[in-house]
């Protein structure tokens, strides 16, 4: 152990993505009540994620690393951060994303690839940098990937995200069987209409009632839906659960 380096932390420690606000938050919130010592990442707004660490109870529950997930040598960074102070990382939830709509004709490459390398890219840096801790969790391992429902189904409009959020679906499967034999659990979580900050600034109130028309439980979900789904792959009790994509969409997707 090197003088930067202090022991491994007794707790099971998660590192989630985008986690200031929305889902992310709720993740965060979630994981600190099952007993995870929690790394909530963000890149600009520091108040809210300041928020959400007070929400979990403080230092003592988690700690604060902004960094730019789409950045590889930052994503590098990060994770020596990780290894050097918690000494360890079980959970890696990778939920920070981007959406820039617009359809196929309208559609700038840089907004593009600012989609794809936020959503999609980043996913691969951090599994890639998190897997050598990972693998040391051993079976507590579990890499949570945060897709979406327009990545099975398509959607007009969202060209980039779509591409990125199904781009995120192989990418899981390839990695639940790569890890699967050091008993690292990989899982993608794909919500549907979730009332959030980024789906409220991107919808209109007639958009909303129409969407929520077709979903079969008749409401949209809250963030918290998704966290609890979150919570549970990452817990003991998904310990057999790998290459899988759980739904959280009130039935707007069957089957």
């Amino acid at each position: 152990m090197t003088e930067t380096q202090s022991a491994p932390s007794a707790r099971r420690v998660a590192l989630v993505t985008g986690g200031s606000r929305g889902i992310g938050r709720a993740i965060a919130q979630a994981l600190a009540r099952d007993g995870l010592f929690v790394v909530i990442n963000y890149q600009n707004n520091r108040a809210a994620a300041e928020e959400t660490l007070a929400s979990l109870g403080g230092p003592q529950n988690g700690r604060l690393l902004p960094f730019d997930v789409a950045d590889e040598a930052a994503v590098d960074a990060a994770i020596k951060s990780i290894a050097e102070q918690e000494g360890r990382l079980d959970v890696l939830v990778n939920n920070a994303a981007v959406a820039v709509d617009g359809l196929l004709l309208r559609t700038k490459t840089a907004d593009f690839m600012r989609v794809i390398n936020t959503n999609l890219s980043s996913v691969f840096f951090l599994c890639r940098a998190a897997s050598r801790l990972l693998l040391k969790a051993k079976e507590s391992g579990r890499i949570i990937n945060l897709t979406s429902v327009v990545g099975e189904t398509g959607n007009a409009g969202q060209v980039s995200y779509t591409s990125a959020k199904a781009g995120l679906l192989g990418l899981s499967r390839t990695l639940a069987r790569e890890l699967a034999s050091r008993g690292i659990t990989v899982n993608a979580v794909s919500p549907g209409y979730i009332d959030t900050d980024m789906t409220r600034s991107t919808l209109t109130e007639e958009m909303r009632k129409q969407l929520t028309a077709q979903i079969p439980l008749g409401r949209t979900g809250k963030p918290e839906d998704v966290a609890e789904a979150v919570a549970f792959l990452a817990s003991p009790k998904a310990g057999y659960i790998t290459g899988q994509v759980l739904r959280v969409n009130g039935g707007l997707l069957i089957g």
